[in-house]
């Protein structure tokens, strides 16, 4: 029986960032339902619209597997659905029979990581999840508990720092341009109040290098595609002490171990 865990994050950004860094222990999607560990067949939504709300996208996990691991990975929708999230998850397979329940979010807000995490940290221990105290720990006890606050639990910021940090290494060119013109658009008097609102936020800028980079390496697709199928993540880029950090915190809550290398060919 392999281990199980789940994971939850903020946004379907955050679920491919889980995917990559997840594929190095040979952890592989699962397209179709017949594939799916029946473990997971409660987290499968079978009705629709969710809530009545015809807006709202199913709320279906991304399933990763590997011989010795079933995970399932949910977007939240936003950090003010995180708890509810994995309250609702938890509860449709069980804690009890989890290996590792996670969280991984942003530290976008005018707050320090800590303290954001805090906000989230005594909102699931009131619903009975006892969450360590500091960010980045994993709780020993079964169910593993443990949340990462991006970028590194000490900085403002978002998964898009972390992006930019490899984008300098795999994409050096692109990144340039891409940041001169951002840089341009925000200095654009021809653009109003409204135009500019989200570039001004904390991250706006950040995030909208990071799309703009995106837009070319995958045309017409949204950024976690790009994230899924270019070199973010791939490679040299693992090496990051941001990036491994998160992986690290990943395997230690899941108790993953990376595959066997293959074995040398016989002389």
């Amino acid at each position: 029986m392999p281990k199980y865990g789940f994971l939850v994050v903020e946004g379907p950004h955050d679920v491919e960032f889980v995917y990559r860094l997840l594929s190095p222990f040979g952890m592989e999607r699962v397209r179709l339902e017949k594939d799916l560990d029946p473990f997971f067949l409660p987290m499968i939504p079978r009705t629709y619209p969710p809530d009545g709300d015809l807006e709202v996208r199913m709320p279906v996990p991304l399933f990763l597997k590997c011989p010795t691991h079933a995970i399932a990975v949910r977007s939240a929708g936003g950090d003010t659905r995180l708890v509810g999230a994995v309250e609702e998850g938890s509860f449709k397979v069980g804690a009890e029979r989890l290996t590792g329940i996670g969280i991984l979010l942003d530290s976008d807000k005018m707050q320090p990581p800590a303290d954001r995490y805090a906000t989230i940290r005594d909102g699931l221990r009131a619903k009975g999840f006892p969450f360590p105290d500091e960010p980045a720990i994993v709780s020993p006890s079964p169910p593993r508990l443990g949340a990462f606050v991006l970028p590194d639990n000490r900085s403002p910021g978002t998964l898009e720092d972390i992006l930019l940090e490899c984008g300098r290494q795999v994409y050096p060119g692109l990144l340039a341009r891409a940041t001169a013109y951002v840089e341009a658009a925000s200095q654009d008097s021809r653009l109003k109040g409204d135009d500019r609102k989200d570039l001004r936020k904390p991250s706006g800028r950040h995030k909208a290098i990071v799309g703009s980079m995106a837009s070319i390496l995958r045309p017409g697709k949204a950024v976690q595609v790009s994230i899924q199928d270019n070199r973010w993540l791939r490679g040299t880029t693992l090496m990051i002490p941001r990036v491994k950090a998160v992986q690290d915190f990943l395997a230690d809550l899941l108790e993953l171990t990376p595959p066997a290398a293959p074995a040398a060919p016989s002389p």
